[in-house]
């Protein structure tokens, strides 16, 4: 069973705001793929700066993504 927060973020809040009305299927469709596509870009940044910043090579995170404690 999933954790109920006692509150909404901030995120949801606007969210909330926003969308208080109804929203046409494609519409929500549309919405839910430019925000999973945001924080993938999002992700993927701070994963290139990680990268950069540890001076990773490929065979790094092939250990890592190896490592049987992961």
């Amino acid at each position: 069973m999933l954790h109920q927060p006692a509150y909404f973020s901030n995120l949801q809040q606007e969210l909330l705001r926003l969308f208080s009305h109804q929203v046409a299927d494609e519409d929500l469709i549309q919405i839910k793929d430019l925000l999973g596509k945001y924080f993938a870009k999002r992700l993927s940044s701070i994963a290139d700066n990680a990268w950069t910043e540890k001076q990773w090579t490929d065979q790094d995170i092939d250990d890592i993504l190896n490592d049987p404690n992961q």
